[in-house]
């Protein structure tokens, strides 16, 4: 078989893959059935997230947590932020936010904490009072004065949503694994980044205070990422998983913070006021990692 066989034998199987991971999409008979697998495919695919595997304490010879901040900004971490608007959009496709509120509130993920160090747990409750604001016009403070209640037609409601997202901030630990001789990257958690509801409520106030809403448990909420699919703008035919994607680290981000002496400080707490020095410094401390694996092969 010649290199142009192969090739084109290659190709093919790619497009019979890709004609599978449609979800039945060419053999719906009608637009509900898009997106139903049937009982033989749920059986064939075998659809779990790649397990990690152990690693023995004893085999990790190195290892720097990191914090890093991925910009919505950037056209490579568009997957991650649209679609904003899923009102006509299949129900296969959903914003990364969408998809851990909505699994939030149905209770498929229960590992949610108020900062990266995991040490204190947050309720639906707690998440719902940093995503919703309740604002009373003057009608409804009218009213309470003079009949000591307040039509819900009075309150306005400002709800957080996936377009309001404006970064995410991810930590995660490298580490050299002697026993394979690699260095290798483990994501613990992520976080979305967004101003406070209360800023829709008041747009002309001029409010930017981007808050942490809440960190995820990543190992715990793998299963969830891994059903949810993001777009692939090269073949869309070929989803990727938002497990896939964050593991990969198909992403730029921007290291902020690292493990240090000084109780991980951030790289603006000893960088003042000079974006440039600190993305210099963000920059030396990925080069810093880079060559832990490098130079462990030099002799």
């Amino acid at each position: 078989m010649n290199l142009k066989n192969v090739v084109l034998f290659v190709f093919g199987l790619g497009m019979i893959a890709g004609a599978q991971a449609q979800v039945n999409v060419l053999n719906a008979k009608t637009p509900d059935d898009i997106g139903k697998k049937t009982e033989g495919q749920i059986a064939y695919d075998n659809d779990k997230p790649l397990p990690y595997g152990y690693t023995d304490e004893r085999d990790v010879l190195w290892s720097k947590t990191t914090w890093e901040i991925i910009d919505l900004d950037e056209r490579i971490n568009f997957p991650l932020y649209y679609p904003i608007d899923t009102n006509n959009i299949g129900a296969d496709r959903r914003s990364l936010y969408d998809v851990l509120v909505k699994n939030i509130k149905n209770g498929k993920i229960d590992e949610i904490y108020s900062d990266s160090y995991f040490t204190e747990k947050r309720t639906l409750s707690d998440i719902d009072a940093s995503l919703v604001y309740s604002d009373t016009t003057d009608l409804g403070v009218e009213q309470f004065n003079a009949e000591g209640r307040v039509d819900p037609q009075y309150i306005r409601r400002f709800t957080l949503d996936a377009g309001d997202i404006e970064e995410w901030r991810i930590r995660g630990i490298w580490y050299l694994d002697k026993r394979q001789g690699e260095l290798k990257y483990r994501l613990l958690g992520l976080c979305p980044v967004a101003n406070e509801a209360r800023s829709k409520a008041f747009p002309d106030d001029g409010l930017d205070s981007k808050v942490e809403l809440f960190w995820i448990w990543f190992p715990g909420a793998r299963d969830v990422l891994h059903k949810a699919k993001a777009f692939n703008r090269e073949n869309t035919s070929q989803p990727i998983s938002y497990d896939h994607l964050l593991n990969s680290r198909r992403f730029n981000a921007v290291i902020y913070k690292e493990d240090n002496v000084q109780g991980d400080r951030d790289v603006k707490d000893y960088i003042a006021d000079n974006a440039l020095m600190q993305l210099l410094e963000s920059d030396r401390i990925k080069e810093q990692i880079r060559n832990i694996e490098i130079d462990l092969w030099n002799y």
